[in-house]
């Protein structure tokens, strides 16, 4: 998801959970679901719901899959989708916590959501998902400025 303002933004989520809680560059993910096969869009549209308690409209544009480390491929849509945050919710889930220790504890499956322009974005994002927000940036029209000169991004 992206919105226009002052520039491209991207809508990133954060995973919970102990082993992300320190972790910042290349560890923020697009909204990724175990999505129906027999129509991706419709199973990732109600798990978003499900999953964060937001709900999104508008025209979606599928991308070009990607593949994750262990070889299973993401199919991810863009839309324009300017959303209200404060309305967040995530699931939870439960894990021994300390490793070994015998107890379980409750995190969230999403502790951050948040949007950020697209230079920033694709420093948090996790590296195979780079070429999500390469492909969106060339079909939007958007120019990535390579100089560290705090330059906004603008569309075309």
């Amino acid at each position: 998801m992206f919105r226009t303002r002052n520039g491209p933004e991207i809508l990133l989520l954060h995973p919970g959970g102990p082993f992300w809680a320190k972790s910042d560059k290349g560890a923020w993910s697009i909204f990724k679901t175990n999505a129906d096969p027999d129509d991706p869009l419709a199973g990732a549209r109600r798990d978003f719901i499900k999953d964060t308690a937001l709900s999104v409209d508008g025209d979606f544009t599928p991308l070009e899959p990607v593949a994750q480390k262990n070889g299973k491929r993401v199919q991810a849509f863009a839309v324009d989708a300017d959303l209200d945050l404060a309305n967040f919710r995530s699931n939870e889930f439960a894990l021994e916590w300390p490793l070994g220790s015998g107890q379980r504890k409750t995190f969230p499956e999403v502790d951050r959501i948040a949007y950020f322009e697209l230079r920033t974005a694709l420093r948090k994002i996790l590296p195979y998902q780079w070429p999500l927000l390469l492909e969106l940036s060339e079909k939007m029209g958007w120019h990535i400025p390579r100089a560290r000169s705090g330059v906004k991004l603008k569309s075309t």
